[in-house]
């Protein structure tokens, strides 16, 4: 069942791979429990055995996020098996895993920002690696969207990207002006044909994704930048900018392509964050202890 599961996630709702190895991973953990308990058919647990089962993951020293991933992965399989018939009821319907303490992503400021995208282009790969950092940051791209770019996916004139997101949801983003000078001058040195991949890697297909992260962390270390700088804090960056200029959460939650705006709420902690230093700098009576 749990096959048929991943398969359905693969084929019918086109998960990323990544996706597909958590699932994996979280069900795989529920499977063998069941099977120390006993029970050969995880449609057989009941709502109490998936219980105990999150609590032995819980003394085990699984942290609070990952009992939540595993319990979501859970109630996703029962509520895929009851659709289908196959149970009664879910068993881990009403669950609910230990609060996870919020984390707040790392943003780089405005003017780290610019200095992390306005590398030499003078050097080799240097007007690919401009291109690729004025996109990442002009236009909030996850890495996996980046790297399966093609020239066809953009319109320069225009200033706008089309991109497949999560899912195989596909959205525009508009691309702003510094970005689309940069990627006109690597167009002109790569000549790439429309279904050309716009960052190439070594084989001619599209570029790794831990190509791009090891060549970000190199970037940034040679921008006098001594920070963990990666790919996923351009588009945390991109998306705080953008709400501290604008305010517009839900404009936001549509430029990353977030299914759900509470996802995209995060940034609001950042904001607050922001407006919270500039009154304990500014406000003669903020001063803090």
């Amino acid at each position: 069942m749990i096959e048929a599961f991943l398969s359905h996630l693969q084929v019918e709702r086109r998960v990323s791979a990544h996706t597909l190895d958590a699932y994996r991973r979280d069900l795989g953990a529920l499977a063998a429990w069941a099977a120390q308990q006993g029970v050969a058919d995880v449609g057989a647990l009941d709502s109490a055995q998936v219980r105990q089962f999150i609590s032995a993951e819980h003394r085990r020293g699984l942290a609070a996020k990952s009992l939540q991933r595993r319990l979501s992965a859970c109630r996703s399989f029962y509520a895929w098996l009851l659709k289908h018939g196959r149970i009664d009821s879910s068993p881990a319907a009403t669950l609910r895993a230990p609060k996870a303490p919020r984390k707040l992503p790392q943003v780089l400021d405005a003017d780290e920002a610019v200095r992390l995208v306005e590398v030499p282009t003078d050097v080799p790969l240097g007007l690919r690696d401009r291109a690729l950092l004025e996109l990442f940051y002009s236009s909030g791209l996850r890495l996996s969207e980046l790297c399966m770019l093609h020239w066809r996916d953009l319109d320069l004139a225009a200033g706008l990207v089309t991109v497949l997101g999560k899912g195989g949801k596909q959205r525009q983003v508009p691309v702003g002006s510094h970005a689309v000078r940069a990627l006109g001058e690597w167009h002109a040195e790569n000549r790439g044909a429309g279904d050309a991949p716009v960052f190439p890697g070594r084989a001619g297909g599209p570029i790794s994704q831990r190509a791009v992260q090891i060549r970000i962390k190199q970037l940034a270390l040679r921008q006098g930048m001594f920070k963990h700088v990666h790919p996923h804090m351009l588009r945390h960056s991109f998306a705080s900018h953008i709400l501290e200029s604008s305010g517009d959460l839900r404009g936001v939650q549509e430029l990353l392509g977030h299914a759900d705006i509470a996802t995209t709420q995060i940034y609001t902690h950042l904001d607050f964050q922001h407006l919270a230093k500039v009154y304990d700098a500014a406000h003669p009576r903020a001063k803090r202890k």
